[in-house]
């Protein structure tokens, strides 16, 4: 079994090299991690070549520019039958690789905790879970998502019903694949943490509110709810027909 490892890029150099140091330490020799640069200006490429590893796929976002086109031109690269998304600047903790690997036998997408660190990796929250209350629910996460695409994997069919990701850019990547998930298979929230979930200036200070999470007008937020919903709705019929998406 190959595992595909997706990691989308823009001038990431301050943190990408623990980040995939500590994904190289954890995967196998025919496993494979896929770069997809949007174009950076300062040293990410240098850095991601350094590593000198036949794991390391590097590609170049040739269209649309921005993190979600860049991350699903990862995607459509990814030749394991399972998939791991991680971001340029968290960190894998030991066990993440094997744990996931093992539940994905039984489930379809899962979900692991993280630890909320600081950009030096200082711990801020021992629980991302317990800071938003995170698991399965269609309408639970419509509501506030706990869906993070850091701390996902999942397997072929998955992908294979999520992609192309829907044009309408109300509709957030992570959720959508978290949704589709639960539409065509089983989801399961590891409450293990494996991950340093890295974040820097303000970003901290907006965990632990639910309420703080978006300043967007209230009619938006509901606008935004119900293309997201149309979208897994529509999904969800097709997948019960039979009828699967092209990538």
């Amino acid at each position: 079994m190959k595992i595909s490892i997706c990691i989308a890029t823009y001038n990431g150099e301050k943190f990408i090299s623990e980040q995939i140091d500590s994904i190289l330490k954890q995967i196998k020799n025919h496993d494979e991690i896929i770069i997809s640069d949007d174009g950076s200006i300062d040293k990410t490429l240098e850095i991601v070549e350094s590593f000198n590893d036949k794991r390391i796929r590097i590609i170049h976002n040739r269209g649309e520019k921005g993190y979600t086109p860049n991350f699903q031109n990862a995607l459509k690269q990814a030749s394991g039958d399972i998939i791991f998304i991680s971001d340029q600047d968290d960190v894998w903790l030991p066990g993440k690789y094997n744990a996931v690997i093992e539940d994905l036998k039984n489930y379809d997408l899962v979900v692991t905790n993280s630890k909320v660190t600081d950009e030096i990796l200082n711990v801020t929250n021992e629980s991302f879970f317990n800071i938003y209350n995170s698991g399965t629910g269609l309408f639970k996460n419509l509501i506030c998502s706990t869906y993070y695409g850091c701390c996902m994997a999942f397997n072929r069919k998955v992908l294979t019903y999520a992609m192309p990701f829907p044009r309408n850019t109300e509709v957030s990547v992570d959720l959508w694949i978290g949704l589709v998930g639960e539409a065509v298979g089983k989801v399961k929230f590891i409450r293990e943490p494996y991950l340093l979930y890295r974040r820097t200036g303000n970003n901290v200070t907006q965990l632990g509110s639910l309420m703080s999470r978006s300043t967007r007008p209230l009619h938006m937020k509901i606008y935004k709810r119900l293309i997201t919903l149309f979208f897994v709705l529509n999904l969800t019929i097709k997948y019960k027909l039979g009828i699967k998406s092209h990538q």
